[in-house]
């Protein structure tokens, strides 16, 4: 195996949502710099499909159970790692998050008249439950796996914490009430972390990655023919560069934030990767 960039080779690195499309691309990749990767999901055999393809092309990795929902598995995860890397950590990347129907509207805007119609899920909807997970998921799972990890990165140079905002933290998405408000929890928790950490040289910083398609959205941005869905269209018709963003459009960013030689004075902001989504009016 080639590695590329001899700045990261040797670093360790935790990934949790390591199982999914972006985040196990981002795991894949650091693999492919010498990084020596923990691939984290709940689901153990996803984590372990990315850790076979790191491993495959001569990549250092393992698979573990996280569910960041759960502090005991977060801790058991914890522990894990630390037998894996005794020396400590360097590199932790937030990719843990979704979504859940009772957080979400079906519609974008309300009218009355959909207090009477049973097919269609409003605000007065919502459930607690619904809404404290999605919240929980995205923003306190975030801020308890930075807690136990990034102990292992105190006393190190140059630790490096990257959480996955999104395009709803600036400005909030229709129908995705509970999502919108962890992910700009999100950010502002980078910049406090950035704050936080800054006198033990640890970097905080984020990801916002414009609209990539993944398994959990697949079938809301697709139809079964592969063509665009309504919300699709309006989301391509907001980008300028009139696409959704692949995996590997988030890997020049990833590489930048945690080689220290690259933005070792870069801190406490979120890089969006969208397209140009957020810097067009629509007009």
């Amino acid at each position: 195996m080639i590695t590329i960039n001899d700045n990261l080779k040797g670093k360790t690195a935790v990934v949790t949502g390591g199982g999914g499309v972006l985040c196990g691309a981002m795991s894949m990749e650091l693999a492919r710099h010498g990084v020596k990767v923990a691939v984290l999901s709940r689901k153990e055999e996803n984590a372990q499909e990315v850790v076979n393809e790191i491993k495959k092309d001569g990549g250092e990795a393992f698979a573990l159970s996280c569910d960041v929902l759960e502090q005991a598995s977060i801790t058991k995860a914890a522990e894990a790692v630390k037998q894996q890397f005794p020396d400590g950590l360097d590199i932790l990347i937030n990719g843990a998050g979704g979504n859940h129907p009772d957080a979400s509207t079906s519609e974008e805007y309300f009218m009355q008249e959909h207090l009477e119609d049973p097919d269609v899920k409003t605000f007065f909807d919502l459930t607690e439950e619904g809404l404290k997970h999605v919240f929980n998921l995205n923003y306190v799972g975030t801020v308890m796996a930075t807690q136990e990890f990034m102990k292992q990165m105190v006393g190190r140079d140059n630790g490096i914490v990257i959480n996955i905002s999104s395009m709803s933290a600036p400005s909030p998405m229709t129908k995705v009430l509970s999502y919108s408000s962890a992910k700009a929890g999100i950010d502002n928790f980078t910049q406090w972390l950035a704050v936080h950490m800054a006198k033990e040289n640890i970097r905080c910083n984020a990801i916002a990655p414009g609209f990539f398609l993944t398994s959990q959205n697949r079938a809301l941005l697709l139809k079964e023919d592969g063509s665009h869905t309504a919300r699709s269209g309006k989301i391509i018709s907001q980008t300028p560069m009139e696409r959704f963003g692949k995996p590997e459009d988030l890997l020049g960013t990833l590489l930048w934030l945690t080689d220290e030689k690259m933005s070792g004075f870069v801190t406490g902001i979120t890089v969006p990767v969208d397209g140009g989504f957020m810097a067009y009016s629509g007009v």
